[in-house]
């Protein structure tokens, strides 16, 4: 690697000597493994020997993998030890990432997989946060080019240098990147549950296929939900883009707010900014939308309905969906929009023809059942405090993985 600082730019109190330059295999030994034979199903039928493959390497922890092999089929392999580093050396992940982890439980690899056993005054939680904060240089130099798989010069990574602390400051290190690490996998997890929790809600809080009422329902409703057309209960219509735009595109604080597809937030279900503005000549060549109005992504590969939170006016890749005689709340018909369902519905209208994106016509023609107005409100408060949970963890998630990143940096020389 090449010559670097021999101190990072942020130390624990106390630690003041320079980091010492090694090779790694100096400070580790190594290994491999291969697959047992797949025609002989004694290898794998009720296994419970954890063999790890690039699949398994999604994190920087593995307690689990994709398959376990019989005592049989791990025989001629090598059980390595919990606390052992795992790289992937050959795959197609390797075209922007090089996989680290350490193993959480005794587990076999595969012929992609190299092991690294860190060994006396090298710690492997230090050594696995070295390598994921050097990932893209690693991956840089030791990357093989010109193969027909991707793959890393696994032999030259052995010889490597690197600088290494003390055994103490390296423990230091390690400790507080492994609490930081599940910091962020418990706000994953929440996030997880959240996400999960609100796609069975979304199929059980609207009434299925054949039903009148939904299987979950808030207390004090029970009249049936009343069935009709979309498109008789709201205005439809498709947005629209000024031709050539690079004449209409404007910087005047006076412009309009043009929402195109990139526009949409990753975070949260409201637009409140665009990235561009367009000139008032060019509304009459487009469609404006108002604060309340929800738009719709024609593109049936997206189809996420979004609630305008700003004057404007869109792209012809949405759809307007303006509720003229206010039979919704907003925040209902918002999801109810996006359940899968409705996409469901969707794709089975525009079966057989030569429709690959939402249109007028689909969305008017898509079949609804709708509860009272009140009903509709508890159930929009519900998805929007639900939505915000998810957008929270998810915020904290960014944050958390903010820090690390710029931790690695200036921990490590």
């Amino acid at each position: 690697m090449t010559e670097q600082a021999k101190v990072p730019a942020i130390r624990f109190a106390g630690f003041t000597d320079p980091w010492e330059q090694r090779k790694l295999s100096e400070v580790a030994t190594f290994g491999g493994g291969h697959t047992p034979p797949m025609a002989d199903p004694d290898n794998y039928e009720d296994g419970y020997v954890l063999w790890v493959t690039s699949q398994d390497v999604k994190s920087n922890y593995l307690d689990r993998t994709t398959t376990q092999i019989t005592e049989k089929g791990a025989k001629e392999l090598t059980l390595y030890p919990a606390g052992s580093l795992v790289m992937v050396t050959r795959s197609g992940i390797l075209r922007h990432t090089l996989p680290v982890a350490e193993l959480r439980k005794p587990s076999t690899v595969n012929q992609d997989i190299r092991v690294i056993l860190p060994q006396g005054e090298c710690c492997g939680e230090w050594l696995l946060q070295f390598f994921i904060s050097h990932n893209k240089e690693l991956l840089l130099e030791f990357g093989k080019t010109g193969t027909t798989v991707e793959s890393v010069d696994f032999g030259k990574i052995k010889d490597m240098l690197l600088y290494m602390p003390s055994t103490v400051e390296q423990q230091q290190i390690g400790d507080f990147f492994a609490k930081l690490d599940s910091l962020i996998t418990l706000h994953q997890r929440k996030y997880d549950k959240l996400v999960i929790l609100k796609k069975s809600m979304l199929e059980k809080m609207f009434p299925k296929d054949g039903e009148s009422v939904p299987e979950i329902r808030f207390a004090g409703f029970t009249d049936p939900w009343e069935q009709r057309k979309l498109g008789e209960l709201v205005v439809i219509e498709r947005g629209g883009s000024p031709r050539p735009i690079d004449e209409y595109i404007t910087d005047d604080t006076n412009g309009l707010n043009w929402v195109k597809i990139g526009d949409a937030p990753s975070l949260g279900r409201y637009i409140s900014k665009t990235s561009e503005k367009i000139k008032p000549e060019g509304l009459s060549k487009t469609r404006q939308v108002h604060p309340g109005d929800l738009i719709l992504s024609n593109s049936m590969s997206f189809g996420r309905p979004y609630i305008m939170a700003i004057e404007g006016c869109i792209h012809d890749g949405w759809l307007l969906i303006r509720d003229e005689p206010k039979s919704f709340d907003p925040m209902y018909l918002c999801h109810m929009l996006g359940t899968p369902k409705m996409l469901n519905q969707y794709r089975m209208l525009a079966s057989g023809s030569t429709v690959n994106n939402l249109n007028k016509e689909l969305v008017s023609n898509a079949s609804i059942l709708m509860p009272c107005k009140s009903e509709q409100k508890v159930i929009g408060q519900f998805f929007n405090h639900l939505d915000d949970l998810i957008t929270l963890h998810q915020r904290k998630l960014e944050l958390l993985r903010n820090i690390k990143k710029s931790l690695l940096d200036k921990m490590f020389v």
